[in-house]
Parts: C-alpha cells; sequence; structure tokens
C-alpha cells in the first residue's frame, strides 16, 4: 500500500445509502452512510470500505441532510462523534425521548455501550458526523423494535446474521436463514434511562477543550495538545479526558498555528489524523502529503512522520489511536 492509498480526501467519499435496516424509513431515506476504516459495520456486504486493514477500531462517518434522522439503536462497543460540520442533536432512549443534546462544529460525544441513541441534523444543509466504533469486529447493531416495523413496511428484512434482506428486489430470506429477532423487552431493559444532564456529561464541547502547550508533543512554538479520550496517560504527559473510561482507542486534539511544526517522529500504535480544519503537511517517511479539511490519514506504525502547518488559520487536527495507552512518541 502507498502512502497516498492511506489518505482518504473529503471529497472522495464513497457513499453506502442502503448500509443499515433504516435506510427506507421515512425521515431516515436520505443519509450516506461511509466505512472509512477498519473492517466495517455496516449489514449491507456492498458498503464500500476505503481501507480495511484492522486497526483495533473503525472509522466511519455520516452525511445528512437537514431533518434526516438515524434511528435509535445501541452497539456492543464504544461510539464517539467528531461533528464536522452542522448543527446536530443525539437523543437517547429506546423512543428516542429520554434524553436530547445539541451539538455545533468540533464538539464531540462519546456514547457507552448501554444507552440506545439516535441522531438527526437539525441545522440547516447537508452536514457530516466523524465517527469512531470501537473493535475491529463491533458486533451487530441492536435496533429499537419500531425499527424493524418501519424497516419491514419499505421492504428490508435484516437476517440474524447482521446482513440485510431486499423484498423490494425480488429476495427472500435464503433457506437455512432466519431474520433477526425483534429486540425484545429483556434486551431494552439491559440499557440506561439517560436524560439530559447525564447526555451533557457525555460531550466535550470546542470551547470548554483544556489545550496544553506542555506534552508530549506541545512541546514547540505553536503546537498545543489536548486529551479528548482517554485516561491520564504520564508517558504522554496527558491528564485524564472528561471522557475517560476505557474504550480501547484514545482520542487527542492537536492544534497547529501557522508554521508550526512538530519534527521527526515515532508512533508505535495505529494513527489515524482527521482534518477538522486548516491543512496540515504530512512527511512520512520522506514523502509529503498535504492534507485538508475533511481528510483522513492513517499513518503506518513505527513510520517516522513529520507535521508542517503551511496555512494562515488555525489547523486543528483529531487524532485516534490504538490502546488505552499508548506511547510516547520518540523524537528522532
Amino acid at each position: 500500500m502507498t502512502l497516498a492509498d492511506r489518505l482518504i480526501r473529503y471529497d472522495d467519499l464513497n457513499p453506502c445509502t442502503n448500509a443499515f435496516i433504516d435506510t427506507r424509513s421515512p425521515g431516515s431515506d436520505k443519509k450516506e452512510n461511509f466505512t472509512l476504516i477498519g473492517p466495517g459495520v455496516a449489514e449491507n456486504p456492498d458498503q464500500h470500505i476505503h481501507i480495511s486493514i484492522p486497526h483495533g477500531f473503525n472509522i466511519g462517518g455520516a452525511r445528512q441532510p437537514a431533518g434526516c434522522l438515524n434511528s435509535q439503536h445501541s452497539h456492543l462497543t464504544e461510539e464517539f462523534f467528531v461533528i464536522h460540520s452542522g448543527t446536530w442533536a443525539f437523543m437517547s432512549g429506546v423512543n428516542g425521548d429520554d434524553g436530547k443534546v445539541i451539538l455545533n462544529e468540533g464538539d464531540i460525544i462519546s456514547i457507552p455501550t448501554d444507552i440506545f441513541r439516535g441522531f438527526e441534523n437539525v441545522g440547516e444543509g447537508s452536514a457530516y458526523l466523524y465517527a469512531v466504533l470501537g473493535s475491529d469486529d463491533p458486533g451487530n447493531v441492536l435496533w429499537a423494535p419500531q425499527v424493524f416495523e418501519l424497516a419491514e413496511k419499505y421492504g428490508l428484512i435484516l437476517l440474524d446474521d447482521g446482513s440485510l434482506v431486499d423484498t423490494t428486489l425480488g429476495e427472500k430470506v435464503p433457506e437455512g436463514k432466519h431474520p433477526m429477532p425483534v429486540t425484545s423487552a429483556a434486551q431494552i431493559a439491559e440499557h440506561r434511562i439517560v436524560g439530559d444532564e447525564e447526555m451533557e456529561s457525555i460531550v466535550q464541547r470546542t470551547d470548554t477543550f483544556s489545550w496544553s502547550k506542555n506534552t508530549g508533543l506541545a512541546l514547540f512554538n505553536g503546537v498545543e495538545e489536548v486529551a479528548l479520550v482517554g485516561d491520564k496517560n504520564m508517558s504522554e504527559d496527558l491528564p485524564a479526558s472528561k471522557l475517560s473510561w476505557s474504550h480501547g482507542f484514545v482520542v487527542r486534539g492537536l492544534k497547529l498555528l501557522s508554521d508550526a511544526i512538530v519534527p521527526e517522529h515515532i508512533r508505535y500504535e495505529e494513527e489515524v489524523i482527521f482534518v477538522q480544519q486548516g491543512q496540515l503537511d504530512i512527511t512520512v517517511d520522506g514523502e509529503t502529503l498535504t492534507l485538508s479539511k475533511g481528510d483522513t490519514f492513517t499513518t503506518p506504525i513505527e513510520s517516522v512522520r513529520k507535521f508542517e502547518q503551511k496555512g494562515q488559520s488555525d489547523c486543528i487536527l483529531y487524532i485516534t489511536r490504538r490502546n488505552d495507552y499508548p506511547k510516547a512518541p520518540k523524537f528522532i
């Protein structure tokens, strides 16, 4: 794989419009789902995966027009979101009426495993979410009961192996396979009832980020770093994030002012860089690529990398690394 193959341009994102069981339900039928990095989590086997290399987590995205809803569901692993653009509402509860929180561009939310969640673009125009889902295999999505009913009405049946049957195309449930049982009352009872206040507790807003100039990377002029997901990590000189429980991955924010440089260094875990704003030149083993707003790049383990910010406005990166306690960078 070449270095360019590790870069996913926002403008080159390849969407799937029928990735999940709710993609024909009124109000949810205009969403685009993306699988950027990892084995993937879609129920449609034809979903395009940009980079299928296992990282210990999956990176995905959702782009939705105004008023478009992603139906209530839960996952077996942690689900973390960056609001890349737009204004989004996140709703908790099997019916989406337990709690609600509104997030704007740059804000983040990490939703634990025992909460039903859904999200809606409540702003104007199309908007994009960047998402990290824990584990290489996060298991099947658990949908609220009403999602099954609407899906069948519009021709989709979810099977117990996590795949979809489209009856509008004449497809039938294959012999030896069975529809996924509708989520039971007992399964629903295993989930917490979470109101507005607790939903706010799993959010970090951009105006509350504790940017630091004294971390493992922020030792250079014009560079600041913040822990967004993860426990205190002494090796990186980072305090615990507000979202400090175990995810199996960490997320860091990195801010580079104009002309800032992070010199050559090595990392020992998978490192995925998402450009929230601005532009970054990254040099890996002597080859340089320019990353722009909305782009995603996965850096080879133990490669030598260097960051340079040549733009006039601040560059803000959200960086995901495998493990709860990544090692410190080794500077060359």
